[in-house]
Parts: C-alpha cells; structure tokens; sequence
C-alpha cells in the first residue's frame, strides 16, 4: 500500500473509513439490541461488564421506559422494537437534532427535545415528566432506564429553590474554568432530584434494568450522565471542595451554595450511597464505550492496511497539552521510533488509536471545542513534518457548541493557513479553532451521530 498521509485526498478517505468503523461499532440502537432479548415472555439483560439476568415479564403489569441522553432515540427505539406490545410507555428526553427520522420507532415512547450543554426549560419538562411516571411505579413495574452522554444536562430537575437560570449560570461556569466532566457532575449530583442514584430511589420499589452507553474515561458509573441510577461515592463536601479548588465559589448563584452548605450541615440528606438497598433491585448495564469505538477504528485501520496499535483509551488533560503529546507520538511514528507490543518496530504506513476525553480552559472568546483545539495545537506541533495526518473526532458528531466534530491536523497546515493570513497561534490563545479550520476546510463534520462515546484520535504515518 503506497499512501502519503500529508495533504492526501486518499489518505484522508482512509481515516474517513476508520472513523465511519469507529461510530458504527458504538450504534446506540444495535448496542441495545446485542444485551436486550426476549424470548417466551422472558427478558435477558447481560452487558460488557457483569453477569446476565432475566425478567419474566408476565410477573410484571407495565414495562416503562425513561431515561436521557444523546443517544436515547435510537435506544428506545431499540427497546421499543424488542419488547414490542409488551412496552407500555415511557419518557426519554434527548438533544435538539437528536430525533430519527421515523418517530413512530419508539412506539409508545414520548422522546423530549432539550438543550445541551446548557440546560433548558424543555429539558426541566422532560425530566418533570420521568419523575411523575416514577412516582406511579409499583414493584409490579419493571422500569428500563436509557442512559448516555449529555443525560446530565438534558434531564434538569433541581432542587426546590433553584431555578433554570441558577443552573444555566453554573453550567457556563463549570464549563469555562477547566473541570473535568467528573467533577461537574459531582456537583451537579448534590443539586439535582434524578442525579447520583436519586431515580433508582425515585423509581423504588419497581426493579430498574439501566443500560449505559458510556461516555466517562474508564466507564465509571457513577459519572455517566450522573449516574441516575449508580451508588454515589461522593459527597457534599466534595461538591464544595470543586468550586473552592476552581476559585469559582463566588461566580456560582447563591442558591446552589446555599445549597451545598446546608447539606454539609448535615440539614440535607445526601445521595444514596452503596449501602442503601435500594440498589439491590437495580440491574446497570454498559451496552457500549470509547473502548469498543477505538477497537473497531484499530480493526479498520489494519485492514485498509495499516499496521496499527490501539495506545489508550484513558486520554485526559487540558486539550491543548494532550494534543503535544499526541504530535510527539505522530513524529516518533513517523520516524520508526514506536514499537509493536510484540517488540518490533512498527511497519509503514501506520496508524495508532488513542480514546479519552480532554477539557478546555477557557481563554479567549473565540469558537470551538477540544477535539478542535487539539487538532489546533497538533497542526502547531508537527507543522513542517512530512507523512503525517492527525484526525480528532467527537464521536457524538458536535464538538463544543459547533456543527463540526472535529478535525484534521497534518505538517502542511500552518503553512496553507499563512498563505491565508490566518495565525495559528492567535487562533488557539483565543479559543478560535472553528474558524481556522473553517476557513481551512479541515473540519470534519458528520452531523448528529446519535451515539457519544468520548474522543477518538488516529494518528496516520508514512515516513
């Protein structure tokens, strides 16, 4: 295979193919459907992780269906199609643009449009109406919880006292001062009716089957979409030790630190923890992850002929600085430095894999998001170097509050974006990777995936 990755059509088709592999391994439909069966009236669950269960349905009066997240119409719609006249209802509330095309698949499932990544009012009606079901629920119910990524945002229901507009507020102040996902979802858990198990509680005593479609590094589940229906480890404390550690107790409204401060009082109870029982009738279930879309990008990369490794799927940092280590991987690739587990050196043309999730501090008031801004910082790093193509993809399709996922990085970059007159280093100290790479045609733009599985990397080399 003769490829040469800098400014080639056909190896850009290439990381194309790989990236189309990557999204379709993680269909949030066809993830349901490999954990979800029926047969005789009977239920089988059984996920990436865990022992199988089976429900026999005929114990059961209803089967509801609630839940959040980008990818929660096509799971219902999975659902929907598996359990058929036995699915009574349900509420799913999921990001504008994130509806199918045919809204009768999720059959008599009522799928909320909401916003994401800053809550909305559609979003506090969708969770209200998930809560009201619950509160019908009897152990003659057998509720299925639908969860992925951006669950968190998109079902809003705040404590009494804190409104729409508080929450919105802390959102962008979360988002702005550099936490990682963990962590706002630690606080938002504490100020939350559904987060951090609280819908198990909810939905108690009917047994709850959740299945997760993970978008925390190292699938915590108690991290994805705030773990609705997981033990929370975290506390109060925690919460308040976040904003304190961020310097950003004085930019959050004062609803929520009174908030937080009562139940460090103790005046609060707080989360349900491991030890409740409550959680003895729950079934959690990972039906899909980063690690699954990075194994099927590595399987495509070596079968278009790449020798390739998968590094990792537990990328963290600051997008920026991830990026420089992901540019030095590019020019040891390309050099022949990097080896194979099986200790020889790796053959060109190849490709390595690399999944997480990065942050991005806020510096500038420019357009972007961090698969962007570290395709920015890596076009910086390896720019002059020849042989190299870098992909960024997020793999829900929108990258920070733009229509793009993501984008391409190679040696040529900074050199075509001179010709422009674009900077690249003033683009990235301003936050600004969407326009430079707008204007670049770099962005790689998939549309809604309907899937959110974090970040992918490729790294693409021939030397």
């Amino acid at each position: 295979m003769n490829t040469t990755p800098e400014n080639s059509e056909k190896t850009r088709e290439l990381a194309w193919q790989i990236m189309h592999a990557a999204l379709n391994a993680v269909e949030p439909g066809a993830a349901v459907r490999r954990h979800l069966h029926l047969a005789n009236g009977r239920l089988r669950i059984g996920g990436l992780h865990g022992a199988e269960r089976t429900y026999d349905l005929n114990e059961f009066d209803r089967a509801l269906v609630v839940g959040g997240g980008k990818a929660g119409a096509p799971m219902a719609a999975a659902v929907n199609e598996v359990l058929g006249s036995r699915l009574a209802g349900g509420v799913v509330v999921v990001k504008h643009e994130h509806l199918l095309d045919d809204p009768t698949a999720t059959g008599p499932i009522e799928i909320f449009e909401a916003g994401h990544p800053v809550p909305d009012e559609a979003g506090l009606q969708g969770a209200g109406r998930i809560a009201d079901l619950l509160r019908s629920t009897t152990s003659r119910d057998l509720v299925l919880c639908l969860i992925s990524g951006g669950g968190s945002a998109l079902m809003t229901s705040p404590m009494p006292g804190i409104s729409l507009a508080d929450l919105q507020s802390l959102t962008q102040v979360l988002l702005g001062c550099g936490a990682t996902i963990n962590e706002i979802n630690t606080i938002r858990k504490h100020i939350s009716q559904l987060k951090g198990g609280q819908l198990a509680q909810l939905a108690s005593p009917s047994p709850v089957i959740s299945l997760i479609l993970s978008d925390v590094v190292g699938d915590p589940l108690e991290v994805v979409a705030s773990g609705p229906t997981t033990p929370d480890p975290t506390t109060f404390g925690d919460a308040w030790s976040i904003l304190e550690r961020y310097g950003v107790l004085d930019d959050v409204p004062a609803s929520i630190t009174n908030h937080l401060n009562a139940g460090l009082k103790g005046a609060i109870s707080d989360t349900p923890k491991p030890s409740d029982p409550v959680f003895d009738g729950v079934q959690n279930v990972i039906v899909g992850s980063n690690r699954l879309a990075a194994q099927a990008a590595a399987a495509e990369a070596q079968r278009l002929g790449f020798d390739t490794i998968l590094l990792t799927t537990f990328l963290e940092g600051e997008a920026r600085e991830v990026a420089k280590a992901i540019a030095g991987l590019a020019k040891g690739l390309v050099r022949g430095e990097t080896t194979h587990p099986s200790d020889r050196a790796l053959l060109q043309p190849a490709c390595l894999v690399l999944g997480g999730e990065t942050t991005v501090t806020l510096r500038g008031d420019g357009k972007g998001g961090r698969t962007q801004e570290m395709a920015l910082a890596a076009a910086l790093s390896v720019a002059d170097w020849e042989g190299i193509l870098i992909a960024f993809l997020a793999t829900d399709g929108t990258d920070g509050p733009t229509d793009a996922a993501g984008a391409f990085a190679d040696g040529n970059t900074v050199a075509r974006a001179n010709r422009l007159g674009l900077d690249a280093e003033v683009h990235l100290a301003g936050n600004d990777s969407y326009h430079f790479f707008q204007k670049l045609e770099d962005l790689i733009i998939t549309g809604p995936t309907n899937t959110n599985v974090n970040d992918l990397a490729l790294i693409l080399a021939s030397g």
